[in-house]
């Protein structure tokens, strides 16, 4: 199930609402994030999507963002979203945001999803040969798992 929240009407050319819209968006992300280790959430029309029981990782490695943990989170966030607007509004993508538990570094990523952990982990894997960057983890936010692909991962 999704949860959505119904923006007011815009008035055409009302640049500074929508921009309100967009920057509360960034905050609810960012305190998401850190209340929950991690969401996925759809900035263009700020859904934040509820546990499934399918496995997330990175559908693009190569755009994924590695931030140390003093990152201004919202700031990152903001640029990242910007930088990959098309991707993010592509079907089965979404914003993927999660905290390594073992670093405690962020993850900012386009992510996709397969009910199938064989599945998940095989596509995972040829994503992360293809682009050239190891996908980390798969998580299952419902029966809340991460699943690491590689063993040199978790440091």
């Amino acid at each position: 199930m999704q949860r959505e929240r119904a923006p007011l009407p815009l008035l055409p050319g009302d640049a500074t609402l929508d921009s309100s819209y967009f920057e509360q968006c960034l905050l609810d992300v960012a305190i998401a994030t850190l209340e929950r280790g991690g969401v996925t959430t759809r900035p263009s029309t700020y859904q934040f999507f509820d546990a499934v029981d399918a496995w997330g990782f990175p559908r693009y490695p190569s755009h994924t963002v590695i931030l140390l943990p003093a990152a201004d989170l919202i700031a990152e966030l903001r640029a990242f979203i910007q930088r990959n607007a098309a991707l993010l509004d592509a079907p089965d993508c979404w914003l993927g945001t999660w905290i390594n538990p073992f670093t405690g570094c962020y993850y900012l990523d386009i992510t996709t999803s397969r009910v199938d952990l064989n599945e998940a982990c095989a596509m995972a894997r040829q994503l992360s040969k293809a682009e050239g960057r190891k996908i980390v983890a798969l998580y299952n936010s419902c029966r809340d798992l991460t699943f690491y692909l590689w063993d040199d991962v978790r440091s």
